[in-house]
């Protein structure tokens, strides 16, 4: 038995690790298969091949086993896909932008200039007042109405989500 293993060990082993990838696990099923060798040698016929092939075959066999029977290293459902990105923040920003747009674009045209002037532009009410020539009170108004406006509209919106 000690020939046999010094001689056709490295053959069993190097078929158990090329489909395992695993040493040890290779290591198993290279004991595995001489065990069985020493306790039933008639398990090998001679008359329907060669020992090496059948060693081969054996392992191979075998190693396809042992791969059936692993478990998962981790469950699909625990796995956690890293991302910069916050999806689910992205979507409702994506949904509220189109929110804004749609009720701005219901507004008084006086009221969407004031509030696009204060709120893209970065200008102040009295910066307003001089750029359009309105007097201060109008243009607090109609922004301060365009925000009424706007506030209502986006929580009904809100409320039919």
């Amino acid at each position: 038995m000690a020939v046999v293993y010094d001689r056709y060990s490295s053959i069993v082993y190097a078929t158990a690790l090329r489909i395992l990838g695993d040493t040890a696990a290779a290591e198993d099923v290279l004991q595995e298969i001489f065990m069985q060798l020493w306790r039933n040698p008639s398990a090998f016929d001679s008359s329907r091949g060669n020992l090496p092939a059948w060693l081969g075959v054996i392992a191979r066999h075998r190693a396809i086993d042992v791969l059936r029977k692993r478990h998962p290293q981790t469950d699909l459902e625990d796995v956690v896909i890293a991302s910069s990105h916050d999806l689910r923040k992205e979507t409702e920003s994506n949904a509220m932008v189109e929110k804004v747009r749609s009720a701005m674009a219901e507004m008084f045209p006086e009221q969407r200039r004031c509030m696009e002037m204060a709120f893209f532009e970065g200008l102040s009410h009295s910066e307003i007042a001089a750029k359009t020539g309105e007097p201060l009170g109008t243009v607090k108004t109609r922004i301060r109405s365009a925000l009424l406006q706007l506030r209502k509209r986006l929580s009904l919106q809100g409320e039919r989500s």
